[in-house]
């Protein structure tokens, strides 16, 4: 990824709203868009009623004590649990990418991180294929999402979806496989040609064998001294008869600072932005190492800071596919009817469709997000994925687009101010020129002969209104602000 220096220049210091730089509707709605997927008013108002510091405590709080997804019954079924495998295996992995999917749009925090750490520790459910390791690798990442980053480490690594991805279930003393060390390495700790050399990969392949067996297929896997390369190994300059647990060990030992430094730099450019402030990064892995690897101080100290809610930092990250239709739906809070899974079918089409398919990130590397979100083929699948929400939104109750207008607006009747109000509820940046509102009022003001909005004869309470509003949504959807959070 193409590393950018940031505009921002605010510190690392915590956000103290003063006269001139408030805490407001628009650093509220920043929080909830990037620490979430938006929220409702309800839950703004309650936010700008303390202060910036507690309502993050408030974010984080709630995360730490929200609970794993349910287990299924079949979360650790092996393949001796089924009658037709592929029939119950489908009906499963459904089942789980809509559970997961409602979850990780409707529960903050929590699952807004599990997901951004699963384009991390990337797996790709298309190589292992069975719903419970799926399940497995899910709760996983749940589990360490705000632990001890080393923990996490120590535990991604024997996860039945990991040890199938990156070949570690084939890894022997007879037959040493490389994948996992490297990636290990390149991509979960240090970063490509980071403090480390091809012999380390090696030696360290050889210290992560082992795991080569399972209770049968589908089930628990263990590990088995007969596979084990116990021969003397040198990592990092250190020598022993290393095994997997030496390894987690002597890499933060040896390169602490660099993994803090990689670690930090990704979390910065998913919650901040991809153009870097260095001076930001090494406060914030200076973070992390004088608390032990613990990821919450981290992003404690982030997201309570006066850089996160700089203006440069607002409206400078392009929306993810989940982003676009699960902000739209938490900020509005419509309302429809997913009794039979329509919406939310819709959603993981949607997002697939978009190049964010849940479960299978592009590669190895994970989605590159931002700019790689949108090309000339993706723009327009965006603007017709959330035409298509809103026609559900529609068929369920069309007065919901007519109460969001007087919401916004105080039951205004001035047709401009309705179109500037609803414009800038769903961008993050007020929009170029005053043409572009000028342009947006024009399609709000629909059919509607000028003389009845000159006169005030027009108001909120007309049949026309619920449509008016879906076509300026419609409008909006293809504005380049919309795409920004």
């Amino acid at each position: 990824m193409e590393t950018l220096t940031s505009c921002n220049v605010a510190s690392i210091t915590p956000f103290i709203p003063t006269g001139n730089n408030p805490w407001d509707v628009k650093k509220a709605r920043h929080l909830y868009r990037r620490l979430g997927f938006g929220a409702t008013d309800a839950i703004i108002n309650i936010a700008l009623n303390t202060s910036p510091q507690a309502a993050v405590d408030s974010i984080i709080n709630k995360a730490q004590a929200a609970p794993n997804t349910a287990t299924p019954p079949w979360g650790f079924w092996g393949i001796s649990n089924y009658t037709d495998y592929q029939a119950e295996s489908n009906v499963q992995a459904d089942e789980l990418y809509r559970t997961v999917a409602r979850e990780i749009g409707s529960q903050g925090l929590k699952n807004r991180l599990s997901f951004f750490w699963s384009n991390h520790f990337v797996t790709q459910r298309e190589v292992y294929l069975h719903p419970p390791y799926t399940y497995q690798y899910w709760d996983l990442l749940q589990t360490h999402a705000m632990g001890n980053f080393r923990d996490f480490v120590r535990a991604i690594g024997l996860d039945p979806a990991m040890l199938l991805f990156l070949n570690g279930f084939q890894n022997t003393n007879v037959s040493p496989n490389e994948n996992y060390a490297r990636e290990l390495y390149e991509l979960f700790t240090l970063g490509q040609d980071n403090g480390y050399t091809q012999t380390d990969i090696e030696e360290t392949a050889r210290a992560l064998t082992g795991y080569n067996h399972w209770t049968e297929p589908g089930g628990t896997m263990f590990f088995d001294n007969s596979t084990f390369d116990n021969s003397v190994k040198v990592i990092f300059d250190q020598e022993g008869s290393w095994g997997y647990d030496d390894v987690i060990d002597i890499l933060f030992e040896q390169r602490a600072p660099e993994i803090a430094h990689f670690i930090c730099t990704k979390l910065y450019t998913f919650f901040v932005s991809r153009s870097i402030n260095e001076s930001i990064v090494e406060a914030l892995a200076s973070t992390f190492l004088a608390n032990d690897f613990d990821l919450v101080p981290v992003y404690d100290q982030l997201f309570k800071s006066e850089h996160f809610f700089d203006l440069e930092a607002v409206g400078h990250v392009i929306k993810s596919p989940f982003d676009v239709a699960y902000t739209y739906l938490n900020e509005t809070n419509f309302q429809f009817d997913d009794s039979t899974n329509e919406v939310t079918n819709l959603v993981l089409l949607g997002t697939n469709l978009l190049g964010q398919t849940l479960f299978d990130p592009i590669d190895v590397a994970g989605w590159q997000r931002d700019r790689d979100w949108i090309n000339s083929s993706t723009i327009t699948g965006r603007w017709l994925f959330l035409d298509i929400i809103s026609n559900h939104v529609w068929n369920y109750d069309s007065e919901q687009f007519r109460n969001l207008a007087i919401q916004l607006t105080n039951n205004s009747n001035d047709p401009d101010f309705i179109t500037e109000q609803i414009v800038n509820f769903f961008v993050s940046r007020p929009l170029f020129t005053a043409m572009d509102y000028e342009i947006a009022s024009g399609i709000f003001r629909w059919e509607i002969p000028p003389n009845y909005y000159d006169d005030g004869l027009w108001n909120l309470s007309w049949d026309s209104v619920p449509l008016q509003v879906l076509l300026l949504l419609n409008h909006i959807f293809r504005m380049p602000e919309f795409q920004l959070k």
